[in-house]
């Protein structure tokens, strides 16, 4: 709940009291409607840590949305480990299924920033290349000295808006141009 500007020291003062008086108060900021995305990484071989930080990223940026591993039954993510670039296929919002490429990695660029990444994708956010470094949705395009995997705001206020308005999103395949990039 939003409470207006005027009511703010109020209900900070009716609060203080309580405190002052020894009643517990819990508060939450949290929306009441959460969506849970569930993701599998079992399947991500060397990047299963990786995935689970990429997954924090988003679950310590974002209110509407939360990652949570899978804990039997199908995932709404399945992340896999493969010898190409990073992609992701996205069958809806908070569906889909990632690669985490070895060739970006050998290339030098920073794993949990490659998570996050294509974890942005199943998110809804697509694939900006700024080169900007404090961009995580630029991906590869900000070189692989950059190990910024946190979302800047504005890709953190659009994942807000996808999940708080049910956002439809068509399936789309998320790859990197590499050679756009050279």
């Amino acid at each position: 709940m939003i409470l207006p500007r005027t009511l703010r020291p109020v209900v900070g003062l009716f609060i203080a009291f309580l405190l002052a008086l020894g009643v517990p108060v819990v508060a939450s900021a949290a929306p009441e409607n959460v969506r849970v995305v569930t993701y599998d990484a079992g399947q991500s071989a060397e990047f299963r840590d990786a995935v689970d930080a990429g997954a924090k990223v988003w679950n310590d940026n974002v209110q509407n949305v939360k990652f949570e591993p899978a804990n039997g039954g199908a995932a709404d993510v399945v992340v896999l480990a493969d010898d190409g670039w990073p992609r992701t296929e996205m069958r809806g919002l908070g569906e889909g299924t990632v690669w985490m490429g070895r060739q970006a990695v050998n290339e030098g660029h920073d794993t949990i920033r490659i998570a996050a990444h294509e974890l942005g994708h199943i998110l809804g956010l697509p694939d900006n290349r700024t080169g900007v470094c404090e961009d995580l949705m630029s991906g590869a395009s900000a070189g692989p000295t950059c190990t910024n995997s946190k979302p800047n705001p504005d890709e953190i206020a659009e994942v807000e808006r996808n999940f708080a308005d049910g956002v439809r999103l068509a399936p789309r395949l998320f790859t990197e141009d590499v050679l756009a990039l050279w």
